[in-house]
């Protein structure tokens, strides 16, 4: 029997198209079809992500949005008093809260004490750096310990420790007190040369100058010259922070919009531009001391007194057989962190007590009589046990002018965090946690809570340094604050601020000479405004004034 064969029909190949058997054409995608295909498979992974933050994060009630491409961010930074706003809205919300913020994104606000607590146990860890605080530290100062996370934060502060130690800062105590007293020796000869035996000082250009001296000294055995006259092109780039201090409403725009989009922070701005100054210029001299530092080592010439000092730590740190080796770039930015810090933080806290005095001379009188009272300049252990009304002015002014009045984490990786008191979701249901996804933002209103009402009590607006004198005077929400004396001004958990026992010792030294010696006033008056400007830092300034001015009136102490 013959097999029938099924006839083959032939594929029709065109003439013009190369064919080998086995092989498949495959036609190319346009650039317009595979732009199309990722912004698809971009937009998938959005709502993914989206639908997994609403499944996995607590839905919080909030104020309304008021800007469809700003949420209530234009209004917070537009704002002089938002931490009046973050209070408003913990009394009508709750103490966590979430609130609508760039372009569809939000942020949940912790007002309450154990849950703040629950976050700073885990701040490097779970809760890290938004992407526009990475950007923007490391454009500023480097990777060092600011802009470091977890492990690496770890090792960078406990590198640094030793400097910081009660031991290292009784050494110190000297260099605060030669700065402040070259203060005084100057305003005694501005006065000298005054028929009226008073002169006009302006106060934070003068601290700005102690500060810097201090911390060149103190950290780097560097004496930059400021208090005496001499220029320094470090003290003129910060000066220049201070020639436009009110941001324009492009550069408002661009900060804003910068917390989706942190590229937006490479754009040449004039404050870009006085950044990446700064940032040149504390690289140079940071570089030339650690280089002058490396050949003393070499020639076993070091301050052999001062064993811990920063920059011995620093040098001893490169070496590649170092327990906590870091890198020479770690070693430059820790550097850069110092003098920003020792510059900004200092010199503005003594800004505002002077100021803060000034407006009260009941206090200020009250304090210089304690002051004289005491006798001989304290030493470091009888300015931390001895001069109880000093504490309390010290304390008082960082509770109510804290140079960071707030900031904001994101999430690592999901978490619960623990309420103190129920708060109501958006579901109209009561909860005494709220979950938090991976993602999630975070933020801590620092001077909200330094001054909430809820917390500290009805007279927590009030300059009341009495307050720090008795047991009572704390209240009892206060002291469910987890911090150094129950304030948030240094953070908490292991980003506490290492440089907190530094810079309160300089605080108390330098307001202890010169309250001692001078009386200090309003130039205009008690009704005179006070105002808040931008600088790297936000800084008090008299209202009329330009930059960063805060003339005072000084006489001497009769």
């Amino acid at each position: 029997m013959t097999r029938m064969e099924a006839p083959t029909i032939p594929m029709p190949i065109p003439s013009d198209t190369p064919f080998t058997p086995g092989t498949i054409t495959v036609r190319p995608v346009s650039a317009f079809h595979t732009a199309c295909i990722l912004a698809a498979l971009w937009a998938l992974v959005k709502v993914l992500r989206a639908a997994r933050w609403r499944m996995k994060t607590t839905q919080l009630r909030g104020p309304p949005s008021t800007s469809i491409i700003y949420g209530v961010s234009r209004d917070l930074v537009a704002s002089t008093k938002s931490g009046a706003m973050y209070e408003h809205w913990a009394e009508e919300y709750g103490v966590a809260y979430n609130i609508p913020t760039v372009l569809g994104r939000s942020a949940i606000v912790l007002c309450d004490p154990k849950a703040i607590a629950h976050f700073y146990a885990r701040d490097t860890w779970t809760y890290v750096h938004t992407p526009l605080a990475l950007t923007s530290l490391e454009n500023l100062i480097g990777r060092g310990l600011l802009w470091a996370q977890g492990e690496s934060h770890r090792r960078q502060r406990k590198s640094l420790t030793p400097a910081f130690s009660n031991a290292a800062i009784r050494r110190l105590t000297s260099v605060f007190y030669d700065s402040a007293y070259k203060a005084k020796s100057a305003w005694d000869a501005a006065m000298e040369s005054s028929k009226e035996g008073t002169a006009v000082v302006e106060v934070q250009n003068w601290m700005n100058h102690v500060a810097l001296d201090t911390i060149g000294i103190a950290g780097f055995s560097h004496d930059f010259g400021a208090l005496n006259g001499k220029h320094s092109i470090v003290t003129e780039v910060f000066d220049s922070f201070g020639s436009n201090p009110k941001a324009s409403a492009f550069n408002k725009l661009l900060f804003l919009l910068a917390q989706v989009f942190p590229v937006l922070t490479k754009i040449p701005t004039q404050r870009k531009k006085l950044t990446n100054k700064l940032n040149v210029t504390m690289g140079e001299i940071s570089n030339d001391l650690l280089i002058r530092s490396r050949r003393e080592k070499d020639m076993n010439v070091s301050d052999t007194d001062a064993g811990k000092s920063i920059m011995e730590l620093l040098v001893k740190a490169e070496d590649q057989d170092a327990e906590l080796h870091l890198s020479n770039e770690e070693v430059l930015a820790q550097m850069k962190v110092l003098l920003i810090a020792g510059y900004e933080t200092t010199s503005i806290s003594i800004t505002w007590a002077l100021l803060e005095l000034s407006k009260h001379p009941n206090v200020q009188t009250r304090l210089r009589e304690e002051l004289l009272s005491f006798g001989p300049d304290p030493t470091y252990d009888q300015l931390k046990a001895n001069l109880p009304y000093l504490d309390a002015v010290v304390h008082e002014i960082l509770r109510i002018h804290p140079p960071i009045p707030e900031f904001t984490r994101v999430a690592a990786a999901d978490d619960v965090i623990p309420l103190s008191e129920p708060v109501c979701t958006a579901s109209g249901k009561m909860t005494e946690s709220i979950s938090v996804a991976k993602g999630t933002f975070i933020s801590i209103p620092i001077a909200s809570i330094n001054c909430s009402t809820a917390i500290w009590g009805p007279d927590a607006k009030q300059f009341k340094p009495d307050r720090w004198l008795t047991e009572e005077g704390i209240s009892g929400k206060a002291k469910e604050v987890q911090g150094h004396r129950h304030l948030l001004t240094f953070i908490d958990g292991p980003r506490t601020c290492l440089g907190k026992d530094f810079a309160i010792t300089e605080f108390k030294t330098v307001l202890l000479v010169l309250v001692k010696n001078f009386v200090f006033e309003l130039r205009d008056g008690p009704e005179t405004g006070v105002e808040i400007v931008r600088g790297i830092l936000p800084r008090p300034r008299i209202v009329g004034e330009g930059g960063f001015g805060v003339p005072l009136r000084i006489r001497r102490h009769e």
